[in-house]
């Protein structure tokens, strides 16, 4: 979502200087990538640029060709092999063959346009692309994207019926999987392909404290662009370190942020029974991640406590409490504490378990 915000942002930059741009996307990969499908970057004519699709070694071709397209006003697909010596790209040392969509931005395109209702509403976002076609026909172009309306169950813009209906089936699986895909089709006997992108919400970070050590965990969420809400008693903390948190409550007004399942919570009141009662209210919210500052043994005493009042978190809510919270990684400083809630938080969202990853066995990333 960064990414996508970025690009936005130096769109609107510019686009009243009347200069072309076009899309560059990652559109598929085989084997080993620095960047996965989805991964774009917008270029205009004059060689500006705003994100990214690999580690840098493809983005200098990628500036070049997107010129020629913004020239010829012409999609086009472009294949780095980075297993091959001769290949751009060979230098990160990826191995991997990616598929990398650059697409003209024509008067008439909508792309920015859905990009731009992906980060102005929390919720799942569904943009399905023609990566491929082995000829022309009627309806269906290289590069054209559709946004798929979750309230209407419709593909817009999609006029070919026979396309949107073999979509339609496709986007719910993709949905349910949570992942985004490529997908094969024949249409009126044109072999199709299609990226299905499913874009989720940004994190949402949720941090019930006021105390100085709050501060790290601030900049480390304003780095990572993800959407902060700050509980507590705001007195105690400088207000220049609050200026960009975007949901701020007070302790004592009865307000609160909205939970939801792209939620990470993080209890660091520093006081047992602020936390204590937290805890007991956000267990039952949707959040997947919660945090609970301090050793074990802190934690215990709360059980203990529900117990002894005739109340235990189920097998289910236990799972979504971490306590103590945080990967152990000789974390001491309030920096480094941070680093480490944060490693565990993307390891929860992402369903990882940490670790090194020179003893993983097998690659990086998922595979089809």
């Amino acid at each position: 979502m960064k990414e996508i915000k970025s690009i936005l942002k130096l769109y609107d930059s510019l686009k009243a200087s009347g200069e072309k741009c076009a899309i560059a996307q990652v559109v598929r990969v085989e084997e080993s990538s620095y960047r996965r499908e989805g991964a774009r970057m917008l270029v205009f004519e004059s060689g500006v640029f705003e994100g990214g699709i690999s580690g840098g070694c493809l983005e200098g071709d990628a500036l070049q060709r997107s010129q020629i397209a913004i020239l010829k006003q012409e999609p086009s697909i472009v294949t780095y092999d980075t297993s091959k010596e001769n290949e751009i790209g060979v230098g990160l040392g990826c191995n991997g063959v990616i598929d990398v969509l650059i697409s003209p931005i024509s008067e008439g395109s909508k792309t920015l346009e859905m990009l731009q209702k992906c980060v102005s509403d929390r919720g799942e976002h569904v943009i399905a692309t023609i990566t491929a076609l082995d000829s022309e026909t009627t309806g269906i172009k290289l590069g054209k994207s559709y946004y798929y309306d979750q309230h209407t169950a419709y593909l817009q813009d999609c006029e070919h019926d026979e396309l949107r209906n073999m979509l339609h089936g496709k986007i719910l699986d993709v949905l349910k999987n949570k992942k985004s895909k490529t997908y094969h089709f024949d249409v009126s006997g044109v072999q199709t392909s299609v990226f299905i992108e499913l874009i989720p919400p940004q994190f949402h970070l949720a941090v019930y404290g006021d105390n100085y050590d709050v501060y790290p965990i601030l900049d480390m969420a304003k780095l990572m662009d993800w959407d902060v809400s700050l509980i507590g008693n705001v007195q105690k903390l400088k207000k220049e370190k609050l200026q960009w948190v975007k949901h701020i409550y007070l302790k004592e007004d009865e307000a609160r942020p909205k939970i939801d399942s792209r939620t990470a919570i993080i209890l660091m009141a520093h006081d047992y029974k602020t936390d204590f009662a937290n805890l007991q209210d956000l267990i039952k919210s949707r959040a997947p991640y919660i945090a609970s500052l301090g050793p074990r043994k802190r934690f215990d005493k709360m059980l203990r406590e529900l117990k002894e009042n005739g109340q235990e978190f189920s097998t289910e809510e236990l799972d979504r409490i971490y306590a103590p919270c945080g990967l152990e990684i000789g974390a001491n400083t309030p920096e480094e504490i941070a680093m480490s809630l944060f490693s565990e938080i993307l390891g929860v969202f992402s369903g990882k378990t940490g670790g090194m990853l020179r003893q993983k066995i097998g690659p990086i990333h998922e595979r089809d």
